[in-house]
């Protein structure tokens, strides 16, 4: 077994007869060691270095190879030698080869690591194009992230979006479950990751933290062609997704009351056909009218018109389940898709809507005619189901006309008398 004495003496003689620019770094990052040839090349001195971490010499682009190349050697890899960029004390920025060894304890585990690094010539631009390249990464509106085979982070690039708060670096070391916080790794996010591995690259959407993302990940290749991880990009789509939403919205609803527009409703009620044909339930249609909503814009304007609509479509809202639809397909003709319910159901509810409007206290009170149809029993399709139902509503709009106009002719005599 190596000798901790032995070992500090060995490196001592390295540093004191090598010319080279020589350091030696703990796992942490931290400069242990620093030789005359590294003052030479990075400027700095040996009492500005030790005990400093190596990051004070590394640009930012470059940060995340550096912390991949520590987090390796702490699980016992050592990554030997690549071509990598420092900053020198004036500012300037030195391309290396950079050749490292193993600094072992007298057990033989890796304790720090022994760098020897040559200054490379650049060519054409001031700036190499790895570097330049690096520098697009850092500052894509996306997240890119490289894992190895057992999907542990070895790199994570791109500026993502400012709420993200994802440093250039940050997810090095973590797992993809930690990433993506999904604990289960048969996940449809993380299992997508493993896909990968396996050669098969995927396109997919899904939601952490109320934010909703498009990811695509495919197979990480080495230069021989053989996969050693997976290459992952992230995107940001909450603001495109509540767009969508908004425009969807505004496609299927009316404008005035909130409640779906007609080609939602007519939508929703061949579906439902569908849907129960399939199953062999039933389901109801209600069809409401206002009642005498020319008589109320006449008397009272457009906009007592209008806030009678809302209220009867607010007592819509009000009084169906969730899973039913209520719409309003026309100008005072209102449409409820009730799905599992019987004739028994719909006339209760249909009660109930009457009975909300009578007892409002806002004036002027509101009355309604409602047509009730039961599918299949009253049509085999939706067109069907639509016209008898429709012959119900109108039927009731006579029933309620005659009741007023009676009224009316009993007050008339009342009057005379």
């Amino acid at each position: 077994m190596p000798n901790p004495l032995c070992t500090e003496r060995l490196l001592a003689a390295i540093f004191e007869s090598n010319d080279d620019a020589l350091l030696a770094m703990a796992l942490d990052g931290t400069v242990e060691r620093w030789s005359q040839g590294a003052e030479t090349l990075y400027g700095y001195g040996a009492r500005e270095m030790v005990g400093e971490p190596l990051r004070r010499l590394v640009p930012l682009y470059e940060t995340p190879g550096l912390e991949a190349l520590l987090n390796k050697a702490r699980q016992g890899e050592l990554m030997h030698w690549d071509s990598t960029e420092r900053l020198t004390k004036s500012g300037m920025r030195v391309r290396i080869m950079a050749k490292r060894s193993a600094i072992r304890d007298e057990e033989g585990r890796l304790i720090g690591i022994l760098e020897r690094a040559q200054a490379l010539e650049w060519s054409g631009s001031d700036v190499p194009a790895e570097a330049q390249l690096r520098l697009v990464a850092e500052q894509m509106p996306v997240l890119v992230w490289t894992t190895d085979k057992d999907l542990r982070i070895t790199s994570n690039w791109g500026a993502g979006q400012p709420w993200s708060r994802i440093r250039v670096g940050a997810l090095i070391g973590h797992s993809v479950c930690e990433f993506l916080g999904c604990a289960d790794r048969h996940a449809p996010a993380v299992a997508q990751h493993y896909e990968a591995v396996q050669g098969r690259p995927s396109h997919f959407e899904y939601t952490q933290k109320e934010r909703s993302y498009e990811v695509q990940v495919s197979p990480l290749r080495a230069a021989s062609g053989e996969i050693m991880g997976c290459i992952g990009m992230r995107l940001d789509i909450t603001d495109r997704k509540k767009s969508e939403a908004e425009t969807r919205y505004q496609a299927t609803h009316d404008a005035l009351t909130g409640l779906a527009n007609y080609r939602e409703f007519i939508d929703k009620l061949e579906d439902e056909v569908r849907r129960t044909e399939r199953n062999l339930r039933q389901f109801t249609l209600l069809l409401l009218d206002l009642d005498d909503l020319k008589a109320i814009n006449d008397r009272l304007g457009h906009l007592a018109g209008n806030r009678a609509l809302k209220r009867l479509a607010a007592v819509l809202k009000e009084q169906c389940r969730e899973t039913d639809l209520a719409a309003r397909y026309g100008g005072d003709e209102f449409g409820v898709v009730m799905i599992d319910s019987d004739l028994e159901k719909a006339e209760h509810v249909a009660r109930r809507i009457e009975a909300r409007l009578q007892n409002d206290v806002e004036l002027p009170v509101l009355g309604v005619s409602i047509g009730i149809g039961l599918y299949p029993g009253d049509g085999r399709n939706a067109q069907e189901l639509l016209e008898k139902t429709d012959r119900q509503l109108y039927q009731c709009k006579k029933t309620h006309k005659a009741a007023v106009d009676e009224a009316a002719m009993r007050r008339s005599s009342t009057q005379r008398t």
